[in-house]
């Protein structure tokens, strides 16, 4: 019976992987075993340590002996056999027998800076796109054993690991909760990047503006873990999650507790100030110049129709086709490699405003209100919170030029209205503002000295009796 019943479990094992010319078979006639795993997922020199090794310096009845150590681990379900060589686990199959070995150990990228959240002060590491990896970087900076990790898997047709971690007697677990109950209600064939997977968990997928915040830097999600947030590790991804999020969050940087607190303060409002800028100053140009003549200085007003005169195009065209032909030149220096990009973007921007002026498609003044406004976009530390806002950008723009100063203000009440419904985990999206937590203002608008900011704020606060084991 054992001579029938092996060659079945390993053909079916290896029927699986037909045509995967990466896998590997290795056969031993005098042990009677065979070994199935694939190369890149392990660690060669554990192969040889806890294997081949091994296998090279036994006889045929010693085989019994050497499987009963703790590295061999008995098997008898073929679908976790399967997910266990998926996972660079190798495979021994001895008679009607099988185990896995653990010998994962793939190349990765090392630990370096992260090139789209640059850091002036503070620590410069990054995660990676290894989960254990992630893991590891956030357990050296918050060393508690109330930091709790749960493991959950996501994807019908490939599987990947998701982890969801949490402080005990700190996060509140009605998030916790609602987290881990979405991320288990996901249904898809595969996920490859937390980016793709916030978006199966947003409260409302329609929105353009980020319900959760997502960071490559260590500091950051310790220090959402530590206010109480949730965070959200994903396989193969360098972007961890963190949530309940609200929208001030996106308009604050790790940089801002590094230095100094007037320093971090003055740095803060001046992105609240860039946010005005590249959300309204396009529409402003669009709705004075289109309605509202009497609003500009007579001076200026001059200036003003002497740029605007050989222009063809209503203000509302001209400022559309500026906003556009920016963010062509975005999108091309930011696909393109680095030095090429920024030569594309610096070199682009001057050449074709300067053209464009000459040639009487646009006006001195809509160029400078332009390229205000990308660079007052370029201030706020997130770029989904970026590219949301340039999106609302356009919305204003047109408003203005259907009705002006009034379009203006509908367009600004709408996105108002908008963030106001918003939710994360069921959470306010505009807390601490409504609903109102005069608490939680010293860390909003202003960074405060930390002996202000000894209270956990308010949207993450936990509402739970764990905190009571804890000072127990």
């Amino acid at each position: 019976m054992a001579s029938n019943q092996e060659p079945v479990t390993l053909t079916h094992v290896l029927h699986d992987f037909d045509q995967c010319v990466d896998i590997v078979h290795r056969h031993f006639p005098l042990l009677s075993a065979d070994i199935v795993f694939f190369d890149h997922l392990i660690d060669n020199n554990a192969l040889e340590r806890d294997i081949l090794r091994p296998f090279a310096n036994i006889q045929a009845d010693e085989m019994h002996n050497l499987l009963m150590d703790s590295q061999f681990r008995a098997v008898t379900d073929h679908k976790k056999i399967i997910e266990g060589i998926l996972k660079g686990d190798a495979a021994v199959f001895h008679c009607t027998s099988v185990y896995l070995v653990a010998l994962y150990g793939p190349s990765s990228r090392a630990i370096e800076q992260s090139e789209t959240e640059a850091v002036i002060i503070g620590p410069h590491d990054a995660f990676t796109e290894s989960a254990f990896t992630n893991l590891s970087l956030i357990r050296r900076k918050l060393k508690s054993s109330h930091l709790k990790v749960v493991q959950l898997s996501v994807g019908e047709v490939v599987k990947c690991d998701v982890f969801v971690l949490y402080i005990d007697g700190i996060a509140n677990m009605d998030y916790v909760n609602v987290m881990i109950e979405r991320i288990r209600d996901i249904e898809i064939d595969i996920i490859v990047d937390s980016n793709m997977l916030v978006q199966h968990i947003d409260d409302y997928p329609n929105t353009i503006f980020p319900l959760f915040l997502t960071s490559e830097r260590p500091d950051l999600i310790v220090s959402k873990l530590s206010g109480g947030k949730v965070a959200v590790i994903m396989d193969e991804s360098p972007s961890v999650i963190s949530g309940p999020t609200s929208l001030f969050e996106f308009f604050t940087s790790p940089d801002d507790y590094y230095q100094r607190w007037v320093i971090g303060t003055a740095t803060r409002i001046l992105r609240y100030i860039a946010f005005i800028i590249t959300i309204t100053f396009t529409a402003a140009y669009v709705s004075i110049t289109t309605y509202h003549y009497e609003m500009i200085p007579e001076n200026l007003l001059y200036t003003l129709i002497e740029s605007r005169n050989r222009v063809p195009f209503p203000p509302v065209f001209e400022a559309l086709l500026m906003e556009i032909t920016i963010e062509l030149l975005r999108e091309a220096g930011a696909r393109l490699p680095s030095k090429i990009g920024q030569t594309i973007g610096i070199v682009g921007g001057i050449v074709i405003g300067q053209a464009a002026v000459q040639a009487g498609l646009t006006s001195n003044i809509l160029i400078i209100a332009v390229a205000l406004s990308a660079i007052a976009s370029f201030v706020i530390p997130s770029y989904v919170m970026s590219a949301s806002i340039r999106f609302a950008r356009f919305f204003l723009i047109v408003l203005a030029g259907l009705w002006g100063n009034f379009g203006l203000m509908v367009g600004i009440s709408v996105i108002i209205i908008h963030l106001s419904k918003l939710t994360s985990l069921g959470s306010s999206y505009i807390t601490p503002v409504a609903p109102l937590e005069f608490q939680d203002w010293k860390d909003l608008f202003i960074r405060g000295p930390f002996w202000m900011l000894k209270e956990r704020p308010t949207q993450s606060r936990t509402r739970n009796k764990v905190r009571q084991k804890m000072k127990r």
